[in-house]
């Protein structure tokens, strides 16, 4: 019968409050060593054998220590330290669910214990649950009124569920509680009085934020962000000559901060759209400019709202400027200008008549060298070697032009070349990489991939110390599909006593972009499994960031960094929409639905697109070098594995070894359930975000798989709002027109009510969907990815006929020909021909084609 009240000895009471330290200082080895003491003696005692479980946990053995926590909870069902530890394994397991309900029961058996309320709390607001977490900060608070992170942890709960009024009131409440005013010096409380006004802020009631902000004025710490408070909400209460001394004196502190003059300008009543105003903002920011030679917004800023003349006068002078001092950035400065093409024109007219020009060097006015010591200058600096003016100016005019032809606004290769060149051989610095960068930046664009990466590896040669040139080299290398290259490159920067090598350093530091480039320099050379195995490292790594939370819920509150702490709280709510996250979730679902689509991909009898008989061929000629290669691969992973027992630390926990270092035993597993393992990564797409096209495409493609049409037109509908006239609109919309029309039973009533009225209702009823699509390919016959969509749809409709496939190689040759064809789409149109399974001579008939208009292009078989 189970021992609800088991009472241990002396000793072993000394050993059981050695066995908790030593799992709270991650002294695994002692701890467990400590737990079999008293398990020999006790071996039903509960609290140790939970204790032993959690420490079986932290080492990796989750089956382990939930079995043994269960025969803990056995000998102990009433035992508040049994269920905390079953709540503290569920929670590593991320079954958040299941953890709340241990921690509450534990709550239950010791309703005084801060431990578990702790983690309770913790759990309520990584779950979201701010009811449940406002509940549990009230109890914490009432158990310890005295101690002022309760305060505040209560006011961060009220106001994350929504009730301002209620956090407010609890800070202010707390105030009145101090009976002495706390010293300047306190960080806590001037964040929290900070956190206050925020608060007061959110709520609308601007006049009360700014009396609050004045009160508070001379003691915050934080005077950047209190001028910026006060100088908004004197904006927003329209008390605009205030507004306008408060922007001033930020502009004082900042001249570089945009947002600044942005503030200054809507004090003054100025409107950029209103040409009636640009005089006057120009004065404004003449004013500015004056106040010091090395102000470059001021100077700037003009650009964006000034029109013709005025315009062209400006940029001339503001390009002259750069050009003399021979700032690199320039370029990347005024580009936001070219999505107006007369802005554009002018800019491109001005610097291509600097080519023949000399700088203009006013006697005397420029300084030539810096002084250092007395006012006089009498001590002079040890004077510089200085470039001639002229090469300066030679150098800069021809670098902006290599940037600018480069441009995919203004793009030509051939004169982006010729400037490059220009600007190396005029250089006296040979050691100076930035324009060797450019240079392999136009052979990228030219799709010499190969040459681009031996350029891009000779500008990091010309300084090793970089680590900027030196990923940027790595991800060159990576587009080239030199793996090992990249890997050695990043190698260089990395820890060489890490566990699997700069590749496992990589992972352990969650080198995003690394990883992304890696899994699509795979997906593109249809490695699949190892690229699957990369998105999913991507995927596991915003798991952990969201994991991450965990100790800032506690670590925020003790150190008194409220406002940060809320920052990170909104941050992690829309984490999935970082750009990353994107591209791997987007590429993974690419890959599960081409194993739906062809489940033979998992084995690795077929790669994408290929026909049976290419594939023998090519099985036969990579036969040997199979070999070789799983050679290769059995002696690494034995080597990591030696390695990895190696590096065992104190506490006995092992680093885990990768048991799949190619990716296929993941693959395999993928293959068995592909879409269901695709909404994985959909539905964080589709829920955070909504506005994003290609999120949408690709929920479509995933649910019209699965044969759920209503949420498939959902996603139409939505991606047709975002981009009526993005060509995958076009191609689903028909394919589920198709898939409706040719159902092998009905769909529910209530299903076929919605996609009648939402969907069919719309569609044209007096054309086939064939002549839908011929009509359409005919009006978008000078667009490439518009040629794409419909040959797509070609092929759903008419997959056995010859004279369909034939007729969409010759539309997707003619697609080459079209004038604005870039060479992603290009590519993208191979993929397309790839789909279609064509013979040899068809695909090479594509190449052909596109050799002619891109000569340098590696991907198709460039020499």
């Amino acid at each position: 019968m189970a021992q609800n009240n088991q009472v241990l000895p002396s000793k072993e009471q000394t050993l059981f409050r050695h066995l908790v330290q030593n799992y709270e200082s991650k002294q695994y080895k002692k701890g467990l060593k400590a737990a079999e003491q008293i398990l020999r003696k006790h071996p039903n005692h509960g609290d140790t054998q939970a204790m032993k479980a959690l420490i079986l946990s932290a080492q990796g053995k989750s089956d382990e220590a939930f079995e043994l926590c269960r025969a803990a909870l056995k000998n102990a069902m009433k035992s508040h330290v049994c269920w905390h530890v079953y709540g503290l394994l569920y929670r590593g397991q991320r079954n958040y669910e299941e953890a709340l309900k241990a921690y509450r029961f534990a709550l239950k058996l010791d309703p005084d214990s801060v431990q578990i309320q702790r983690d309770l709390a913790m759990l309520q607001i990584q779950m979201r649950d701010y009811e449940g977490y406002v509940q549990s900060r009230r109890a914490m608070l009432t158990a310890r009124p005295g101690f002022r992170q309760n305060w505040t942890a209560l006011a961060i709960a009220l106001h994350l569920s929504g009730d301002l009024v209620g956090a407010e009131d609890v800070l202010h409440r707390y105030e009145e509680t101090l009976r002495q005013q706390p010293s300047r010096s306190d960080m806590e409380h001037a964040d929290a009085v900070l956190y206050k006004n925020m608060i007061i802020a959110e709520r609308g009631d601007h006049e009360k934020a700014l009396e609050h902000i004045n009160s508070i004025m001379r003691t915050a710490l934080d005077k950047t962000a209190v001028m910026e408070m006060r100088a908004e909400y004197l904006l927003k209460l329209d008390r605009k000559e205030e507004a306008k001394e408060a922007y001033t004196k930020l502009l004082k502190r900042n001249p570089e901060h945009r947002a600044y003059y942005e503030g200054l300008e809507r004090a003054l009543g100025l409107d950029r759209s209103n040409g009636d105003d640009h005089e006057k903002l120009g004065e404004m920011y003449h004013g500015w400019a004056m106040q010091s030679d090395r102000i470059d917004a001021a100077r700037r800023i003009p650009l964006d709202f000034k029109q013709g003349d005025a315009f062209r006068s400006h940029a001339d002078k503001y390009l002259r400027r750069m050009f003399k001092k021979g700032v690199p950035s320039t370029f990347a400065n005024m580009k936001q200008l070219y999505s107006e093409p007369a802005k554009k024109a002018a800019v491109q007219e001005l610097v291509e008549g600097y080519l023949s020009e000399e700088p203009q060097v006013n006697g005397g006015a420029e300084k030539t060298e810096e002084t250092n010591g007395s006012v006089d200058g009498s001590h002079k600096a040890e004077a510089k070697p200085k470039t001639d003016p002229s090469i300066t100016w030679q150098i800069s005019v021809n670098y902006y032009l290599a940037q600018h032809y480069n441009y995919y606004l203004c793009r030509d290769l051939a004169k982006a070349e010729q400037y490059i060149d220009k600007t190396i051989s005029l250089n006296p610095s040979k050691t100076d990489y930035t324009y060797h960068m450019t240079r392999a930046r136009i052979l990228k664009h030219r799709g010499n991939v190969s040459s681009a990466s031996t350029a891009m590896n000779e500008a990091r040669e010309m300084d090793l110390k970089d680590r900027y040139i030196n990923t940027k080299c790595a991800k060159y290398q990576l587009r080239n599909h030199q793996h090992t290259d990249a890997i050695s490159t990043m190698g260089l920067f990395t820890r060489k006593e890490a566990v699997g090598g700069p590749l496992g350093d990589l992972l352990d530091m969650q080198c995003v972009w690394f990883i992304t480039e890696d899994g699509e320099s795979h997906l593109r050379q249809n490695h699949l499994a190892l690229a699957l195995k990369r998105f999913r490292a991507v995927y596991d790594i915003f798991v952990a960031w969201e994991d991450d939370q965990f100790d800032f819920h506690s670590f925020s509150l003790r150190k008194g960094m409220i406002r940060a702490y809320v920052d990170m709280i909104r941050w992690e709510d829309r984490l999935r929409e970082h750009p990353f996250f994107t591209r791997a979730a987007l590429s993974a679902v690419r890959i599960l639905c081409m194993l739906h689509d062809n489940p033979e991909l998992a084995k690795g009898n077929l790669q994408n697109g290929e026909s049976a008989e290419n594939a023998a061929e090519r099985k036969k000629a990579a036969k040997k070098a199979k070999r070789e290669a799983e050679k290769a691969a059995e002696a690494e992973k034995k080597a990591k594995a030696e390695k990895a027992t190696a590096k065992a630390d104190e506490g006995g926990e092992v680093k885990k070894e990768d048991v799949d270092p190619e990716g296929k035993e993941g693959l395999k597993v993928a293959a068995e359930k592909p879409l269901e393992e695709a909404m994985k990564y959909l539905q964080p797409l589709l829920e955070l975000s909504g506005g994003h096209v290609d999120g949408q495409i690709a929920g479509f493609e995933v649910y019209f798989r699965r044969k759920k049409y209503l949420p498939a037109l959902r996603c139409l509908l939505a991606a047709q709002r975002i981009d009526p006239e993005h060509p995958k609109s076009h191609e689903q919309s028909l394919k589920l027109r198709h898939a409706l029309g040719n159902l092998s039973e009905p769909l529910p009533e209530k299903a076929k009510q919605v996609t009648d009225s939402e969907f069919l209702s719309k569609q044209p009823k007096d054309q086939s969907i064939e002549a839908v699509n011929e009509e359409y390919l005919a009006k978008h016959k000078d667009s490439a990815s518009h040629i794409h969509a419909a040959v797509r749809v070609r092929q759903v409709l008419q997959p056995e006929s010859a004279d369909a496939k034939a007729r969409s190689v010759e539309d997707l040759v003619q697609s080459l020909r079209c004038e604005n064809i870039m060479l992603r789409q290009a590519e993208d149109g191979l993929a397309v021909l790839l789909e279609l399974g064509v013979e040899v001579e068809a695909r090479e008939k594509y190449v052909q084609a596109a050799r002619e208009r891109w000569p340098e292009a590696t991907v198709f078989g460039a020499r």
